[in-house]
């Protein structure tokens, strides 16, 4: 495909997967109507949205972010790889995580708002703020940047490993038995360094697998993506094993991919690629709305389930305001809040 239908095919992706991750954040059943026979048929849709189809949209950021970075990569290309990272991921890792640390400060000290924050009175201390900037305390979504900086860190290893196909088998060996076996590297998730790597390899030496113009073949070679990981998925609830659940996750986003016709997409608008800024935001958008409806509306199944469905359309909105607000009023603020990202 052409450069162009590339990139606006990443637009698409990029924010269809914001507006999923919206919907995991956005569960409200028990918040409106208790842990009753009432709530349970809106807590089962909810769950379904939140924690099956919405739970493929970071794996699918992953993916993304890890085929951009190794897509044309070589080792002379290292430290300004690092260096546009810092501007774009780790400058608003920082900035945003000390933000809600000090909206957390300042609200749970504000009566009506103590409530809505729902943490007690947070301590304001050097110490708490630094650990709310290294460990995301207050802003548990980032938990995504975190991982993402960690694997950025290991170009060199990643790259001198998957650039050799032949070491990069034990490598993935290594890794499905640590998903399989529920083990931890150290600070670095196994199931983030699976999706992040499987796109880093393809990124290196399957670039025309993944940007070959859209096909009948590479539809049904996505039909055959997508089934394997609903046959993964079936066979993760009766197994519960967890690496059965990753393939689902890992699978759902290639088969989109294949399946997306780029040259019937749109281009994307301006607020549609306003997506790091929507997940910076979105999490504290969610929890105002739904907090204060469960205040002021009616505790009835109907309620908490059209906010829950529109809730991703709402934050998508409200953050588009904020943006053209910054933009306007403050472009070095929305610089440094997004990293510089193209917009």
């Amino acid at each position: 495909m052409e450069e162009s239908q590339f990139r606006k095919k990443i637009h698409w992706f990029n924010f269809c997967f914001s507006l999923l991750v919206i919907w995991v954040h956005s569960a409200n059943a028990e918040l409106y109507l208790g842990r009753g026979q009432e709530s349970y048929f809106v807590y089962q849709i909810e769950d379904f949205f939140s924690n099956v189809i919405g739970q493929i949209a970071v794996p699918g950021f992953f993916m993304i972010s890890a085929y951009l970075f190794f897509r044309n990569f070589s080792w002379n290309q290292l430290m300004n790889k690092w260096n546009s990272r810092i501007k774009t991921i780790l400058v608003p890792y920082i900035v945003w995580n000390f933000i809600y640390y000090m909206g957390y400060v300042i609200a749970s000290r504000i009566d009506g708002l103590t409530e809505v924050v729902g943490k007690g009175v947070v301590p304001f201390h050097i110490w708490n703020a630094a650990d709310a900037v290294m460990n995301y305390t207050y802003n548990y979504v980032f938990w995504y940047l975190y991982q993402l900086i960690l694997l950025i860190l290991l170009t060199p290893v990643l790259y001198g490993i998957l650039k050799n196909k032949f070491a990069a088998v034990p490598f993935f060996y290594v890794v499905i038995w640590g998903i399989a076996e529920g083990k931890q590297f150290y600070y670095l998730n196994p199931d983030a360094l699976f999706y992040y790597s499987v796109a880093a390899f393809i990124g290196i030496n399957g670039r025309e697998l993944a940007e070959t113009a859209w096909s009948q073949k590479r539809f049904w070679v996505g039909v055959l993506a997508a089934g394997a990981g609903i046959f993964c998925f079936h066979a993760y609830g009766k197994q519960q094993q967890a690496l059965l659940l990753v393939m689902f996750r890992l699978l759902t986003p290639i088969s989109l991919w294949l399946l997306v016709n780029e040259g019937r997409l749109a281009q994307a608008r301006p607020w549609m690629k306003n997506n790091f800024f929507l997940y910076a935001v979105h999490f504290a958008i969610v929890r105002l709305i739904n907090k204060t409806g469960a205040e002021f509306l009616p505790h009835v199944p109907a309620v908490p389930m059209l906010l829950y469905f529109i809730m991703p359309f709402l934050c998508a909105v409200i953050s588009s305001f904020m943006a053209v607000c910054l933009k306007r009023w403050s472009p070095s603020a929305w610089r440094l809040l997004t990293g510089g990202r193209e917009t």
